[in-house]
C-alpha cells in the first residue's frame, strides 16, 4: 500500500488497457439498440440472491427485450470459477458485482474492460475509477455497534483508542474473523506500523472472534457482548426492526466498496453497459435504499442518512489491494485465526 506501488499500478494498468470513450449524459441510445440485438445479459454477483433477483427484475422491467442469466456465489468461489473458465477459454459473464479485492486479480489477467458510466457525474470521486475499470455500486462502512440495554450512549467508545479501555476487556467486543478490509483501511489511513500496533492492542482486549456479521449482530442484540465492530447497514437494520442496537462511527471509518466490473470478453457488452447505467441511476440507487444498502450517488441518501455522512471516511480503493494477501496473514496472526 505504499504510494510508489499505487502510482506504479495506475501507470502500469493505464498503459495496458486503453481508456474507453464514454457518453456524458444518460444511456447512449446506441447501447439500447446494441442491447436489442444482443438480447441477453449474464450477470454474476456476490450480492444476496433474493436482493440480486429484485435488481435484475427491475432492470428487465425497464428493458424487457433483454433476457437475464443471474448467477450468485461467494467471492472466493466466484474468482475460482472465473479463472477455471478462463483457462478453458470460456468467458460467460458480462458484468460482475463482487468484493473490491477481486479487482486486481481480474485486472492482471486482462479480464476487465473500461466503461465509465455517465451516472458517475453524481458519484463522489473516491467511489469510482477515473479510468473506468470499476465503479462502486454500494458501500459498507465499518462502525462500532452497541447493545443499548448494556451500554449507555454516553459510555460508548467514540474513538478507536477508547476501545482499548480495560473495561472492555474479556469477550466484550465482537470482532469478525475475516474483517481484513478493516485492517487494510486503517493501514492506508495510519500507516502499516501504527495500524498493526493498534490491532495487537485490540487483540489483547480478548475480544470474541467469530465469523458472520449478521449472526454477530443478532448475538449482540441478544446480549452476548455489549460492543461489536461490524458494517453499519447490518446494525442499523437490526435497530430498525426493534432490536436494542445502535452504532457510532469511529474515525476514520474504513469503508468497503462493492464494485461493478465489465468483462473484457463480454458477449453482450451493450447490455452490460446498459445494466451498469441502470443500477447507478437514481432509480437503481433508490432501489438499493429499499434493500437497506448504502448507495454511492450523492443525490440518493441511505436511510437514515447518517449511514454515509457526517464522518471522515477512508475508502478501500479496489486498485490498492496489491498487498491484500499480506493483510490477511497479519490479521489472522493478530487474532489467532486458523
Amino acid at each position: 500500500m505504499k504510494m510508489l506501488a499505487r502510482s506504479f499500478l495506475v501507470i502500469f494498468f493505464s498503459g495496458l488497457f486503453p481508456v474507453a470513450a464514454w457518453p456524458q449524459g444518460g444511456s447512449d441510445p446506441t447501447l439500447i439498440e446494441g442491447a436489442k440485438k444482443e438480447k441477453r445479459l449474464v450477470h454474476w454477483t456476490t450480492m444476496t440472491l433474493s436482493q440480486s433477483k429484485q435488481v435484475v427484475d427491475a432492470f428487465q422491467k425497464k428493458y424487457p427485450f433483454i433476457e437475464i442469466d443471474l448467477f450468485r456465489t461467494g467471492g472466493d468461489a466466484m474468482l475460482n470459477k472465473i479463472f477455471t473458465e478462463d483457462r478453458a477459454g470460456t468467458h460467460l459473464w458480462d458484468v460482475l458485482l463482487t468484493r473490491g479485492d477481486m479487482f486486481l486479480p481480474l485486472m492482471q489477467r486482462k479480464l476487465l474492460a473500461a466503461y465509465r458510466s455517465p451516472e458517475t457525474k453524481k458519484i463522489p470521486a473516491d467511489l469510482f475509477d477515473k479510468n473506468g475499470y470499476w465503479t462502486g455500486y454500494y458501500v459498507n462502512p465499518y462502525t462500532l455497534g452497541y447493545n443499548t440495554k448494556w451500554v449507555k450512549k454516553e459510555e460508548v467508545p467514540k474513538t478507536y483508542e477508547e476501545l482499548l479501555n480495560p473495561k472492555w476487556k474479556g469477550q466484550k467486543i465482537s470482532v469478525d474473523n475475516t474483517s481484513y478490509n478493516l485492517l487494510a483501511g486503517l493501514i492506508t489511513a495510519w500507516g502499516k506500523d501504527k495500524a498493526i500496533a493498534y490491532f495487537k492492542k485490540l487483540a489483547a482486549q480478548e475480544p470474541s472472534v467469530m465469523r458472520g456479521d449478521t449472526n454477530r449482530v443478532q448475538l449482540a442484540a441478544a446480549g452476548e457482548f455489549p460492543l461489536i465492530i461490524s458494517f453499519a447497514p447490518i446494525i442499523q437494520r437490526a435497530a430498525s426492526e426493534g432490536a436494542p442496537m445502535d452504532w457510532v462511527p469511529l474515525e476514520p471509518v474504513s469503508t468497503q466498496i462493492n464494485p461493478l466490473l465489465l468483462g473484457a470478453k463480454s458477449a453482450h457488452p451493450n447490455a452490460a453497459k446498459l445494466f451498469i447505467d441502470f443500477v447507478l441511476s437514481e432509480e437503481g440507487q433508490k432501489q438499493l435504499v429499499g434493500l437497506s444498502r448504502i448507495p454511492v450517488r450523492e443525490d440518493v441518501k441511505p436511510q437514515p442518512a447518517r449511514l454515509f455522512g457526517g464522518y471522515k471516511r477512508i475508502v478501500e480503493n479496489p486498485g490498492e489491494y496489491e498487498n491484500f494477501s499480506e493483510v490477511i496473514k497479519l490479521y489472522q496472526e493478530i487474532f489467532n485465526v486458523r
